[in-house]
């Protein structure tokens, strides 16, 4: 059974398409509504079809629509690698530019990433943070769910409190993200800049989206446990303006 902070605030749809669909309605709309909003994107197998059907929605509006959000696009992305350099294929800066930059017609500069490629991680981490807050704030987060709880890289144990920081990733985490590095977990970076449950509990609204069997287990905890370090998503239960989207397989697996 799901706590009762989640009534009215989770939002089930049956297949995985019709997920993705349902969130790039939501984000396309919120940017046809403000052109100026402010974006915070993740990165992963979740969010990929999603950038997809982004691109898709947005190209299909007016001429004019379009050409507003294009100019005054302005996003923040939750996390890249240390060492991998923004033009490297397998950073999470290439992997916005293949996915929503070029497709969009977007500048470099509107598509706001950790600069993984630093001497200094925690300097970068402590920028990226400031550079969020002079541009105003997120006005809408997409999140992923781990197969361990994170959201970004915050890995468990997390307070809520953690702000923008270097970490070092789990071996869970290396293993689900090491398809990019030839599905060899070694090979993906140990360390990387993520900003911290502070920052996202800041965004003034937030969709989690979770699909797939796979994260049926951790899904559950999230539903049915309270906000606990070992499971950093579930201090989002106490967002303001959360909505959890899930396929039926997510819930149900």
């Amino acid at each position: 059974m799901a706590l009762p902070c989640w009534a009215g605030r989770l939002v089930v749809v049956e297949t995985v398409a019709g997920l993705s669909a349902g969130v790039v309605e939501v984000v396309a709309e919120a940017l046809r509504a403000d052109p100026g909003l402010i974006l915070g994107l993740a990165t992963g197998r979740t969010m990929e079809p999603i950038h997809a059907g982004l691109v898709g929605r947005l190209s299909a509006l007016s001429a004019g629509s379009l050409a507003a959000i294009r100019s005054q696009w302005r996003s923040f992305n939750l996390d890249d690698y240390v060492g991998l350099a923004p033009g490297d294929p397998r950073s999470f800066a290439a992997t916005m530019r293949r996915q929503l930059g070029d497709p969009l017609g977007l500048a470099p500069e509107q598509l706001q990433l950790p600069r993984g490629q630093t001497d200094d991680p925690g300097r970068e981490a402590l920028r990226y943070r400031e550079a969020i807050a002079a541009a105003g704030g997120i006005d809408l987060q997409l999140l992923g769910l781990g197969l361990n709880g994170h959201v970004g890289f915050n890995e468990p144990p997390c307070l809520a409190s953690a702000e923008s920081r270097c970490l070092t990733l789990s071996p869970s985490t290396r293993l689900q993200n090491a398809a990019l590095f030839g599905g060899d977990p070694d090979a993906v970076p140990s360390r990387a800049i993520t900003l911290g449950l502070a920052e996202i509990l800041q965004a003034r609204r937030i969709l989690l989206v979770v699909s797939g069997s796979g994260k049926a287990p951790i899904l559950r905890r999230l539903l049915q446990d309270p906000p606990s370090p070992e499971l950093p998503a579930s201090w989002l239960q106490a967002h303001p303006a959360l909505q959890l989207w899930v396929d039926r397989a997510a819930l149900e697996g």
